[in-house]
């Protein structure tokens, strides 16, 4: 009886000192809810794509691709360093999209793995060059 008594308080010991375990949620989201919290983006880190932009998780990850691609080619074409990736809307890049389709596929229309490569490769090079002085 005193050694359950005593993982009883061992465990509730535990659980308070873990600060995940007895803080409320700030989002207004519920504990049981699946949903991500919206996080703020960062100064030039490109921003999760709505989830009206396109059906899947697939097109809407080669969009973000896609935004990514843009924002350093147009360092590329005028050398100037501020981040413009929040300057881009996402119907600029739905518009631009199709210049980057790769498949017949309504559902796979991107090399969406090919557009990443892309986009850290660019994204990379701006970063050398920025940081030079």
């Amino acid at each position: 009886m005193i050694r359950r008594i005593d993982i009883a308080l061992g465990l509730l010991l535990t659980a308070a000192a873990n600060p995940g375990f007895t803080q409320a949620l700030d989002n207004g989201q519920s504990f049981g809810s699946m949903a991500q919290p919206d996080v703020q983006a960062a100064d030039c880190v490109a921003p999760r794509p709505p989830r009206e932009l396109a059906k899947t998780a697939y097109i809407r990850n080669g969009y973000r691709a896609i935004l990514r691609i843009l924002a350093a080619r147009h360092w590329q074409e005028t050398g100037e360093c501020t981040c413009v990736i929040q300057e881009i809307t996402w119907d600029e890049v739905v518009n631009q999209g199709a210049k980057f389709i790769a498949s017949d596929d309504p559902l796979r229309p991107f090399d969406t793995s090919d557009l990443r490569i892309t986009a850290d490769a660019l994204e990379a090079e701006r970063a050398a060059a920025c940081e030079s002085p």
